[in-house]
């Protein structure tokens, strides 16, 4: 009798083993989500929250820490910014502070009692050397092009951002970096407004960063469908 308990027993710690030997098989790991890292001002601080809403599920997104302000301020901060983890896409700007007018201590100020941060000579190959940096990380990268500067705004040209983007188009056509061209979609002065954008000011409402979030969130699916 007892040999046939232990026989008995056996098989039923056999079959449990078997069981749980391919029930762990059949657990795999969770899906790793691809990341995405979104270098820029408060513009894409602004919009970034909403980005992260609308890819959640397809991608981890992550907005590099602080203000990243002026080329100056990435040619400093950008290996810190991007740490030692991979990325799959990083979508970057710099613009509005590069061609905004300072002080001695970098703060803004009046057009007519500063010096601007970063001309559009300086900025130029700032920019180049940015994304040659970028492009050594391997991930697929996208320009967001500077949008806007409004009539009425303190510490900048109004309609400046042409220059600048112009500037940077160059460096992206030669580098071979797609465009998300945020400045054509925000578009005319009155569009811009319309959409959300304040008036004698670079910011936006909500609805503003809304649509200016949809626009970045399917330039960044464009780029991970790659």
């Amino acid at each position: 009798m007892n040999r046939w308990l232990t026989i008995a027993l056996s098989g039923v710690l056999m079959a449990g083993w078997a069981t749980g030997g391919a029930g762990a098989e059949a657990k795999s790991a969770p899906t790793k989500l691809p990341r995405v890292l979104i270098i820029g001002d408060s513009i894409s601080a602004g919009y970034t929250p909403i980005v992260t809403s609308l890819l959640k599920g397809k991608a981890e997104v992550v907005h590099a820490k602080g203000n990243n302000e002026s080329t100056v301020r990435g040619l400093e901060k950008l290996d810190a910014w991007l740490g030692a983890e991979k990325w799959d896409v990083i979508h970057f700007n710099w613009g509005l502070h590069d061609m905004k007018y300072i002080d001695a201590q970098t703060k803004m100020t009046d057009v007519s009692k500063g010096k601007q941060w970063v001309p559009v000579e300086q900025y130029e190959p700032n920019l180049r050397t940015l994304v040659q940096r970028l492009k050594k990380t391997g991930a697929k990268l996208v320009w967001c092009s500077t949008t806007p500067v409004p009539d009425g705004v303190k510490g900048r040209v109004p309609g400046e951002q042409a220059k600048y983007n112009a500037a940077a188009l160059r460096v992206m056509q030669a580098e071979n970096v797609p465009v998300d061209d945020l400045c054509s979609f925000v578009g005319s002065p009155e569009h811009r407004l319309a959409m959300g954008g304040l008036p004698k000011d670079v910011h936006y409402k909500v609805v503003g960063y809304q649509a200016l979030a949809a626009e970045v969130a399917k330039a960044i699916e464009q780029a991970l469908a790659k």
